[in-house]
């Protein structure tokens, strides 16, 4: 199981970045799938999940508005399209799945089997 995130780098305030998260190993569309960040000296935070198919979209208030979680299960592919972004959105960004029937709260970490290796997201003001 492999989950590869993609897609981070250095923007200005008030730009847009796309993060990209393919997966490999597991069977995609039977995956519920989830964004969370980590700043420096804080804890990792859950951003956004989306279901299995694509009907169901969380969003943490934080970021409500202005980013966007979707998935193309042809591609194994989950994306975060970040708008208007703030320099307190700097973060090491990853990708999560996961393979539990049962989802439960969406911004656990313990609701996700497998984890990306992240992406760095710099916001510059």
């Amino acid at each position: 199981v492999q989950l590869q995130a993609s897609g981070g780098g250095l923007v200005q305030a008030e730009g847009s970045l796309r993060l990209s998260c393919a997966a490999s190993g597991f069977t995609f569309r039977f995956m519920n799938m989830g964004w969370f960040r980590q700043a420096p000296g804080k804890e990792r935070e859950s951003v956004a999940a989306i279901n299995r198919n694509g009907g169901v979209r969380y969003y943490a208030d934080s970021v409500k508005g202005r980013f966007v979680i979707t998935r193309e299960d042809a591609k194994n592919t989950v994306y975060l399209q970040m708008n208007n972004l703030k320099p307190e959105d700097t973060a090491v960004y990853y990708c999560a799945a996961s393979r539990y029937n049962s989802w439960g709260d969406w911004r656990s970490e313990n609701r996700y089997t497998d984890w990306g290796q992240g992406t760095q997201v710099t916001v510059s003001s």
